[in-house]
């Protein structure tokens, strides 16, 4: 048997040195719908309407609390309010990326959207923007950078993982799959991220059983104790902090920034990094040459950390491919569309790995990049944007009834 080619992209690749930095967390269940400005933007360019996800737009809150002694407590400084210089093409089609289908969709939780198919983040200690051109390419504008602008655009592509063609990806996928070639036609341009390991890493410990609004806060939190980048579009933009830097914030602290039980692993985590030899950021960012299942192993060594934030991690982080995050709503797509023999059983730890191994045997060495579009489509706003005849809702739903009958329940309890 032949085994796929994947077409890659004739771009330069740049990975980054371990800065002093570091989908599928939380629940997506929220209708999510994009402001009017967006939509009208969007009509008087032809686009099919992408979603992003907030109703409007309003500044984040402050942290719930602040670290209270000195040694954890940023000083005050005045704020800087930036303002876009100039925007710098990428070279980057909507088909390649699609800005309100990847950043707003849980790979991550520190971009904002700041205009019109428009999106802010810090990618190091570099503060960028993104935006959607009037024929769909993808621009930049650098607000502030502590280095200096190629650093900045490095870093930034190297986030994006421009390395890798999308539409060869998905090319080869929708040879063999009719359904995800529909899905692709309308929701183009879902791009996996590749963040950095510890930034991803502590991220996710927020997202365990948690809802969308509350990870932001969190991550917000976390991102505060961080150097100061600037103002931009009414929010407040951080560098990430350091791990020397999270860990002079105890658990105590946390847990009265409402993190819960969360705390503990945070500051578990943080100082289990510490130990490892050659420091913490270095030991994940190794990981990107390891195989997956040792992967899931050591990242499943740390507080917090089970086998579906694990391969959120190591699918968002450190180039695994085929990490397959497994919850509930993964579990869904997979027994209605690649496992139905299993639709009438509860998702348990072992099933996780029948999942894992489902998609990567009908998706190959990218299944992760797969299932974040698969994932994506069963977000209501995306639902929404579908042909009324796309959905197989009336089969799934007698497939699960037949199914029910054949199948005997097993324990529903499965470890984030």
């Amino acid at each position: 048997m032949k085994t796929a080619q994947y077409p890659i992209l004739n771009l330069p690749f740049y990975p980054l040195s371990p800065p002093p930095l570091s989908g599928f967390g939380g629940n997506f269940s929220a209708d999510l719908k994009f402001p009017f400005p967006t939509a009208i933007f969007m009509l008087s360019l032809n686009l099919r309407p992408l979603s992003i996800m907030s109703k409007r737009q309003r500044p984040i809150q402050s942290p719930p609390s602040t670290p209270p002694t000195p040694q954890t407590h940023n000083p005050k400084r005045p704020k800087t309010i930036l303002k876009p210089t100039k925007w710098v093409p990428l070279n980057l089609t909507q088909s390649e990326l699609s800005l309100p289908l990847t950043f707003p969709t849980g790979q991550t939780f520190r971009w904002r959207q700041t205009g019109p198919l428009q999106y802010t983040g810090v990618v190091g200690c570099h503060l960028v923007s993104l935006r959607h051109l009037e024929n769909g390419d993808v621009s930049y504008c650098l607000h502030h950078t502590t280095t200096s602008e190629t650093n900045a655009k490095m870093a930034l592509l190297d986030l994006l993982n421009v390395g890798i063609s999308l539409a060869g990806i998905w090319e080869v996928f929708s040879a063999s799959d009719s359904r995800f070639a529909e899905l692709a036609s309308y929701l183009g341009g879902a791009r996996v991220l590749r963040q950095d390991p510890v930034e991803c890493l502590i991220q996710f410990l927020c997202s365990s059983n948690n809802n969308i609004q509350r990870i932001t806060k969190m991550v917000d939190f976390v991102s505060s104790l961080g150097n100061h980048l600037g103002s931009f579009g009414g929010f407040e933009f951080h560098e990430f902090p350091s791990l020397e830097r999270l860990s002079m914030v105890s658990e105590k602290e946390f847990r009265e920034a409402g993190f819960g039980y969360r705390a503990k692993y945070i500051t578990g985590t943080v100082k289990a990094l510490q130990l490892k030899p050659g420091g913490g950021a270095e030991w994940l960012l190794s990981l990107r040459k390891t195989e997956l299942e040792e992967v899931i192993e050591a990242l499943s060594t740390l507080p917090g950390v089970g086998p579906k934030v694990a391969a959120c991690i190591a699918l968002f982080s450190l180039d695994q491919h085929h990490a397959i995050p497994v919850d509930t709503h993964v579990w869904q797509i997979a027994t209605r569309y690649l496992i139905p023999e299993l639709a009438g059983a509860r998702l348990t730890p072992k099933l996780c790995g029948r999942v894992a191994d489902a998609f990567v045997s009908k998706y190959g060495k990218y299944a992760g990049w797969a299932q974040t579009l698969l994932f994506i489509a069963e977000l209501p706003s995306q639902k929404a944007l579908l042909p009324a005849n796309f959905s197989n809702a009336k089969e799934s739903k007698a497939a699960k009834k037949k199914d029910r009958k054949s199948h005997t329940a097993v324990d529903t309890s499965i470890v984030d």
